[in-house]
């Protein structure tokens, strides 16, 4: 699974598909991971909060495509928060519809009130935790990560969501998680950074 789809899977219950952030830092979250997944794809890179194409060649997923295309049609905004914050709107059903594509879940519509509301079942409980935990096996253990892993445990972190992944050892697991992300290549470094301070300045922001 690519980026995005795994932070979806953590960011929502294994068995009933029901949110566990709120959809303003869900959303920031996913917007993150689709960006990110263009780092690891090689197509953009990120410096002092500016994005900058580096590859402009289609990448090898549809969803992917079409953010690198919409980052090209926009050259002129380079703004990390700017993006993540355009992303965040439509990110949770885009992501969505590529899991339901995949066959990783099922759309699932229901009325309530005069509302229709769509939810993403998981169609396999065991393949829907998995992308949890894989992250609890590397904070419990000493091994290498790759760059993936090491994003999307920085992604977690950003949007409030390690309780979802770890389940004891609190204080110990977060040093070893500083410790992980301490070799995260500078520009996903960045991107992890920004999507915390995204998701704190729009806290902030409620409160007011």
């Amino acid at each position: 699974m690519l980026l995005a789809d795994e932070f979806f899977l953590i960011a929502h219950d294994d068995a009933t598909g029901k949110p566990r952030l709120n959809p303003g830092t869900a959303g920031i979250g996913l917007a993150a991971a689709l960006l990110g997944e263009l780092l690891l794809f090689g197509r953009i890179t990120l410096d002092s909060a500016e994005l900058t194409i580096v590859d402009r060649r289609p990448p090898p997923d549809a969803l992917a495509h079409t953010v690198l295309d919409q980052l090209a049609g926009e050259a002129q905004h380079r703004q990390i928060r700017l993006w993540i914050d355009f992303l965040r709107y439509g990110a949770a059903e885009s992501v969505g519809e590529r899991l339901a594509r995949s066959g990783a879940v099922r759309r699932h519509e229901y009325r309530r009130m005069l509302r229709t509301t769509t939810a993403y079942l998981p169609v396999d409980i065991n393949a829907a935790a998995w992308p949890g935990t894989r992250l609890r096996a590397l904070v419990d253990r000493d091994e290498p990560a790759d760059q993936p892993d090491l994003t999307l445990l920085g992604l977690v972190g950003a949007t409030n969501l390690t309780r979802e992944v770890l389940w004891h050892g609190r204080s110990e697991a977060q040093r070893r998680i500083d410790q992980l992300l301490t070799n995260l290549a500078p520009p996903l470094r960045e991107l992890v950074a920004h999507t915390e301070a995204a998701v704190g300045a729009a806290v902030l922001s409620h409160r007011q």
